[in-house]
């Protein structure tokens, strides 16, 4: 293949990945709405997919696909759990 062949494969793959980013930025956004409005059902559920792993003996970083969710939403889950904390000690939890 010349250098314009690979350029132009290049081109093609990179746009198929920008529509592929489109298409799934609404489902995406509606779901991290959906776990802003229920976060202790998003952790409940995340702790029992914790547990389940547990008894299977999987390690959660060997399922593909769960290490970067992992990795890139686990700083998110822990300062939302820290503002419920915060929220329950202070009385002033608002559930909506």
């Amino acid at each position: 293949m010349s250098m314009f062949k690979h350029l132009r494969a290049v081109r093609e793959a990179s746009s198929r990945v920008g529509e592929a980013r489109q298409a799934l930025a609404e489902p995406a956004g509606a779901l991290l709405a959906r776990g802003r409005r229920h976060p202790l059902g998003t952790v409940g559920v995340a702790a029992g997919i914790g547990f389940v792993l547990g008894q299977l003996n999987v390690h959660p970083l060997r399922v593909p696909g769960l290490g970067a969710l992992l990795s890139g939403s686990a700083a998110e889950l822990v300062a939302q759990a820290a503002r419920l904390v915060t929220e329950f000690s202070e009385g002033g939890f608002d559930p909506s």
